[in-house]
């Protein structure tokens, strides 16, 4: 019998295949493959980061004590902290970004003046390779221009007071609203929050909101304002931050009425100031706004830096005081 070349090739090839099939281990598509090329990059410490932050100013007692938690963690870590105060100017604030992009930082931790705006320079330092991270106040901008949020739920703020003013009122008053800076996320959320609740109480009327701009000396100028337009028509107010409230209880004050008692007064952030004001029986509650994130910041910078995953939201944990608890936790207070 005469077999052909071609055949007996064949028969030759299909044995070979054959052979390298029993002995050669499958290959999981499910299993990754390590990569040969990488090098596996040592976890930087708390020594090695370099951190820039760009806060917008001081304009409360809240403000102060976020900056000394972030420059007194910072020390304590070992953090080489480049620190920028905008001094409540947006375009100062954005040349402070690009300021830490230009000294090639690690990370940029910053607290947005206002919500609008920043697209431009989170793109700059995204495209230099810079992460950044949104401390207390978010910005509009698309999620993959930043990494984190940590900050609190300032809807829930809103929505706080309102219930709280609610039961202060047995569900009737004329309130009076001061609103925080104009465009900030605080302010927004603060303002949607307060009006969520009350569309359930129809005899809680805002007869006036306008802005103070988060500071006491504008609390005071605006509450003033309200005061000769309105009179004894007002029963409440509604602060967006204990400062305003407490630049309001002056004016209350010579106006001739009584701060808590004639007017009742709601406010967030939950400040010493606040507390003292709760003890001498002028303010009603305040819905805390914690400000000391540097321990919680500095810990999130270090994974970013380091590539672990992050959550987009690391909330703040928070309270409501009332006078009856104030002068039991004064003392406890940090600001």
């Amino acid at each position: 019998m005469k077999i052909s070349r071609s055949f007996l090739f064949f028969a030759v090839f299909t044995v070979i295949l054959g052979y390298l099939g029993c002995t050669q281990q499958p290959v999981s598509l499910s299993t990754p493959q390590p990569d040969l090329n990488s090098e596996t990059k040592p976890q930087k410490t708390y020594e090695d980061l370099i951190v820039g932050f760009a806060q917008l100013g001081a304009e409360s007692e809240w403000r102060v004590a976020n900056t000394v938690s972030i420059k007194e963690t910072a020390e304590q870590l070992g953090v080489e902290l480049r620190f920028l105060d905008a001094q409540q100017k947006q375009d100062n604030q954005i040349e402070a970004v690009r300021k830490l992009i230009i000294q090639k930082v690690d990370i940029i931790g910053i607290s947005p003046i206002v919500e609008t705006g920043w697209e431009e320079v989170f793109q700059e330092a995204k495209d230099a390779g810079i992460p950044i991270i949104l401390v207390d106040r978010r910005a509009t901008v698309p999620e993959d221009l930043y990494i984190s949020y940590l900050g609190s739920d300032f809807l829930e703020e809103g929505r706080k007071s309102a219930r709280i003013m609610a039961e202060l009122v047995n569900g009737k008053a004329n309130i009076v609203e001061l609103v925080g800076t104009i465009d900030s996320a605080p302010a927004n959320d603060r303002y949607i929050g307060f009006r969520e609740v009350l569309k359930d109480y129809p005899e809680m009327q805002i007869i006036d909101s306008q802005s103070g701009d988060f500071t006491r000396a504008r609390g005071k100028e605006v509450m003033a304002v309200f005061l000769r337009n309105y009179g004894n028509k007002i029963t409440a107010v509604y602060a967006h931050n204990d400062d305003m409230a407490l630049g309001a209880i002056e004016a209350i004050e010579e106006y001739g009425l009584n701060p808590g008692v004639d007017i009742k007064i709601v406010s967030v952030d939950a400040a010493r100031g606040a507390f003292e004001a709760m003890i001498a029986g002028k303010l009603n509650a305040t819905v805390e706004c914690n400000p000391l994130l540097g321990p919680q910041f500095f810990e999130l910078a270090l994974k970013v830096v380091n590539g672990l995953p992050t959550p987009k939201w690391v909330p703040s944990i928070e309270g409501i005081f009332f006078p009856e608890d104030a002068s039991k936790i004064l003392p406890t207070r940090k600001y």
